[in-house]
């Protein structure tokens, strides 16, 4: 395990911190107070020392990237609401991303430069690094979990949402037309394919891998690695909701099948006898199952958004 820490205001703090605290990979939350010009504060001091409503986050690198929670975050607040987030209203409630490793101000400003491209407008999200971070009162800690039917500006519902859910599945007779026969038998079958044969087992080119079927994001080769094992094999997955995962005690094994969430394909299995540096997991998978495509054909393909996980 990897413990980092980044810190994301987005209005009242106490359905940012119920959001984060849904999502795997996070191991920790705090509320608190973040970048005002004072050293110190309280709720009540907020509008005189110009703090605003922020979460620290504690997050297990090894299961969840910082891309996917700015990713995240930038799904569940309006970034281009100056000082005011659902009904709350003050420089208090103003949006930001609070960095402590100068690295993790590259991967936020990405996210926000898709956002600013694509919807043709500034945000007016924050970017600085973190200082005069203050913690909160004890009432204001994990609040919605001891209240609730509190106020929550955030549909917390989102966190069990698929950030990528692909298109939808094609029929069977489809599927036969479109997939090789090979890649079908795996996918819709649980076949495995035969051990060194991917073309992916020695990819050494940037990008991601989707399903296959749907087109839903899977890996990225940032996560990688050469196994030895005869498969395609990675540390985890491109984001924490883009698999589901099944117990296989097929043929006198007891084993993990993996899954893809939104289209059920078939994808191989994880064990535990991965790179201990990188979590110690090891997801071995069918090449089959995947489709490539190139880190300079992503924006091409639609997937543009995803950049910042490569």
């Amino acid at each position: 395990m990897e413990r980092r820490e980044i810190y994301l205001a987005g209005g009242c703090f106490w359905g940012v911190e119920a959001y984060y605290q849904r999502v795997r990979g996070i191991l920790d939350t705090e509320t608190g107070y973040a970048n005002g010009n004072k050293e110190q504060t309280s709720y009540r001091q907020l509008s005189q020392s110009g703090h605003a409503e922020t979460v620290k986050l504690v997050y297990d690198v090894h299961q969840i990237s910082l891309a996917e929670i700015v990713d995240r975050y930038l799904r569940v607040i309006d970034p281009f609401s100056l000082n005011r987030q659902g009904n709350d209203v003050g420089t208090q409630y103003r949006t930001g991303i609070y960095y402590v490793r100068e690295e993790d101000r590259r991967v936020a400003e990405a996210f926000l430069s898709y956002v600013e491209r694509t919807e043709g407008r500034k945000t007016v999200v924050e970017l600085e690094e973190l200082r005069h971070f203050i913690p909160a009162e004890k009432i204001h800690q994990d609040y919605l979990r001891k209240y609730p039917e509190g106020y929550c500006h955030i549909g917390l519902s989102e966190a069990q949402k698929a950030l990528y859910p692909g298109e939808e599945v094609p029929s069977r007779t489809e599927l036969r037309q479109k997939l090789s026969r090979e890649a079908y038998e795996v996918t819709q079958e649980a076949a495995t394919e035969k051990p060194g044969s991917s073309c992916y087992l020695h990819h050494t080119q940037e990008g991601i891998y989707v399903d296959i079927v749907t087109g839903q994001p899977l890996f990225s080769t940032a996560d990688q690695f050469d196994a030895g094992c005869g498969w395609p094999s990675f540390t985890k997955g491109i984001t924490t909701d883009a698999m589901e995962y099944r117990g296989d005690f097929s043929f006198g094994m007891q084993r993990t099948e993996v899954k893809s969430r939104e289209g059920g394909s078939h994808l191989g299995h994880v064990f535990e006898d991965g790179p201990q540096k990188e979590g110690g997991l090891r997801y071995c998978i069918n090449g089959a199952a995947l489709r490539f495509i190139p880190k300079e054909r992503m924006k091409e393909e639609g997937y543009e958004r995803l950049l910042p996980y490569v």
